[in-house]
């Protein structure tokens, strides 16, 4: 049946911290609902695993480190600052390329796709609307990224057509069934929403249109 990509982030979280933390429980719901948080705001995996890491690190060498770590949540300092790293190297500093790159790549891809009459009508607006995000912060790009993707996932669903749609759907649903009684519902319906659009995308070649899947770049001091 195969692996579904963004439930393998969830489950790669997981899997680091429960193995690090040495202790068999289960993540809380509110360990899920912040591990979503850190997806929805665009966090690679590798900067997530390396917050946790620093984290639990910083732990074992504490004078705490008897007890032991009962919630995610201990890491999210460490993994937000694991995070502002990237953001930095990301932003064209000199620790990285920079995300324009990225930016400009993605706009090629959009132009030379080939995709159906709505949707390349929809792709090429987007392409000359992320050419004009050079002066943008990253916050304006990830938030134009996002809103170019919806606009593009909908225009690309009316070229596929419901058949296409329905085996999209039945796809997604077959992958994720073994999460129904692991995640809590909103994090399930934000996996769903990302499968959905990641398939449509590939469908047609396309990658998702998020920093998220900008070149590896690091996320060390």
């Amino acid at each position: 049946m195969g692996r579904d990509p963004e439930a393998d982030y969830y489950q790669a979280v997981e899997e680091a911290f429960v193995s690090r933390r040495g202790d068999p429980l289960f993540l809380s719901n509110a360990d899920w609902l912040l591990i979503r948080k850190w997806r929805r705001a665009g966090l690679p995996l590798r900067v997530v695993l390396r917050g946790i890491a620093d984290a639990l690190d910083g732990h074992a060498h504490s004078f705490s480190r008897d007890r032991k770590v009962r919630s995610l949540h201990y890491c999210a300092g460490e993994v937000e600052a694991a995070a502002e790293r990237w953001q930095r190297a990301l932003a064209g500093g000199a620790e990285g390329p920079g995300s324009l790159s990225f930016l400009a790549d993605l706009a090629r891809r959009l132009e030379e796709a080939p995709l159906g009459a709505a949707g390349h009508k929809v792709a090429v607006r987007i392409a000359e609307d992320l050419r004009g995000l050079e002066g943008g912060s990253l916050a304006e790009q990830s938030t134009a990224l996002a809103a170019a993707e919806a606009k593009l996932v909908r225009a690309l669903e009316k070229d596929l057509g419901e058949a296409a749609l329905a085996r999209i759907e039945a796809e997604s649903e077959a992958v994720l069934a073994p999460y129904r009684t692991r995640l809590p519902e909103k994090v399930l319906a934000q996996v769903k929403e990302e499968s959905h659009a990641r398939r449509v995308l590939e469908g047609h070649g396309l990658p998702r249109l998020s920093l998220f899947h900008a070149p590896e770049d690091p996320v060390a001091p």
